[in-house]
């Protein structure tokens, strides 16, 4: 496996990297709920899961048509990393069904007897319950484990170490919250809301630059990580092309609770300070812009992108109270971080007696899943 960046280039992309890397773990970041309890996220993602099911054989298809096997022609164990992985079950679903894909490859060609060994990083920031990750790994699994902590937004592995990187429902969330949405003297300054998709230019203006300075970051670092004919695969929820951030996205449940918390402001049950300084650093986007990053950044060539089919909510609970449970799995961190765990319960009843009041805002949104196919570039 080579890598024949100029040094040049490759000193300038691994300074970006490391600035990413520092900055994102010097930011609130607060991974999904941990445990497997009633509130847990290994208890509400099925949504999460419902994707994955719809892109498994986009997956199979990715691995059969662009990866290239003869990329361990010095090595025999294939290596997989998961980027932000959360804590399971999702997970070993997508790993499972990544190695199958792999080994079906070798068969086909008939190369049964050089079917390698599996080592696979699961991949979250360093509060991410991977206690929990690791206490429900499969006992039947395939493969070898490791936890690697960090944010994906800087380096995580060495250079040209990595056949296949996947990640599922995490580029959604930024490496922090726009600085400049917080300062009150800022004209970006989102007094009275919690997210950019019911605010002014200034504040979209300043998501937009935040999420193209993430994805410069993470591709860079990807780039050098990544063997020579290996594939990258992203699931990312966002909203379809030439759609305004102003238009109902999956956004509208973060206006929903910032109401809320307002709300709860003139109840004097939380500050109006604390919720003008809280942010949630999510943001929508469209295939058209991630092309554009990854034309943008020249290290990699756009293979493939799909939209998944709407995934169907099946179960015994609500449409409303599934969104909550997942939403409420997905902020918990943030909420307690900023406002205290006392306020968890308090907020998301208020949420979903406003969702029982406005079911139709469930049914308008247009938020898409996109699937990404991307490999390295020849050197």
């Amino acid at each position: 496996m080579t890598y024949t960046h100029s040094h040049t280039q490759r000193n300038r992309e691994m300074a970006a990297a490391e600035e990413a890397s520092k900055f994102s773990e010097e930011a609130n970041a607060y991974p999904m709920t941990g445990g497997d309890g009633p509130n847990s996220y290994a208890k509400n993602s099925t949504l999460q899961r419902g994707a994955g099911d719809a892109a498994k054989e986009l997956l199979n298809e990715a691995i059969a048509e662009k990866l290239d096997i003869d990329i361990l022609s010095s090595s025999n164990t294939f290596h997989i990393a998961d980027l932000g992985c959360s804590v399971g079950p999702n997970t070993f679903f997508a790993v499972e069904n990544i190695i199958e894909a792999v080994k079906f490859k070798f068969q086909s060609q008939g190369l049964n007897s050089q079917i390698p060994e599996f080592q696979v990083f699961f991949n979250d920031h360093t509060q991410n319950d991977f206690n929990m990750l690791f206490r429900s790994l499969p006992q039947n699994r395939q493969y070898y484990a490791a936890g690697v902590p960090g944010s994906f937004y800087g380096r995580l592995f060495p250079i040209a170490s990595i056949h296949f990187f996947h990640s599922s429902y995490a580029l959604q969330w930024l490496s922090r919250v726009p600085k400049e949405v917080v300062y009150k003297n800022s004209p970006a300054w989102n007094k009275g809301r919690i997210h950019y998709s019911n605010s002014t230019d200034e504040v979209v203006r300043a998501y937009e630059a935040q999420h193209a300075e993430d994805m410069e970051c993470f591709l860079n670092a990807r780039a050098q990580e990544i063997a020579d004919g290996g594939v990258t695969v992203l699931l990312i929820p966002g909203r379809p092309n030439g759609t305004p951030h102003s238009h109902p996205v999956g956004n509208v449940s973060f206006q929903l609770i910032g109401s809320c918390l307002m709300d709860m402001a003139r109840k004097g049950v939380v500050s109006e300070e604390k919720v003008d300084a809280f942010n949630i650093p999510v943001y929508a986007m469209s295939p058209q812009e991630l092309e554009a990053a990854v034309e943008g950044n020249g290290h990699f060539s756009l293979e493939q992108m799909e939209t998944l089919p709407h995934v169907s909510t099946h179960g015994t609970v609500s449409v409303t109270q599934l969104v909550v449970s997942h939403l409420r799995a997905a902020l918990e961190g943030h909420i307690t971080q900023q406002f205290g765990e006392e306020i968890v319960d308090e907020l998301f009843e208020s949420y979903l007696k406003k969702l029982e009041e406005q079911p139709s805002i469930l049914a308008t949104g247009t938020a898409i899943i996109f699937l990404v196919v991307l490999k390295r570039k020849a050197n």
